[in-house]
């Protein structure tokens, strides 16, 4: 049996909703976590960079109202933007789909092929 895919997801994202589209027409078996309601912990959050090959920075959503409240104007270092993502999970980059050592941000939404 194939490893199922965990999907980090926002209902109210327009990507996210088309992801999970996406895996459902598939057929294939997924996992739907509300990371706003079920936030990462830290050493989830560790885990998922390590598979998207990203730093903490590269994840952030720097448009939503949060980061611009709180965060505008300044350079945050990889330290702060992994604090920032764990305090706010709004500013995470969606949908993040899992397949056992490998993950994707699904932006756009068909990249969550890629771990058929």
């Amino acid at each position: 049996m194939p490893t199922p895919l965990r999907i980090y997801h926002n209902a109210r994202c327009s990507k996210s909703r088309s992801a999970c589209a996406l895996v459902a027409e598939a057929g294939v078996v997924a996992e739907v976590v509300d990371y706003l309601e079920t936030p990462p912990s830290a050493e989830e959050l560790r885990e998922l960079l390590r598979k998207l090959g990203l730093k903490a920075g590269e994840l952030l959503r720097r448009g939503e109202a949060v980061f611009v409240e709180h965060y505008a104007g300044r350079e945050l270092s990889e330290a702060e933007a992994f604090e920032a993502l764990r305090a706010y999970p709004i500013l995470m980059e969606r949908p993040i789909v899992v397949r056992g050592e490998r993950a994707v941000v699904a932006r756009p939404p068909e990249r969550v092929r890629e771990l058929f």
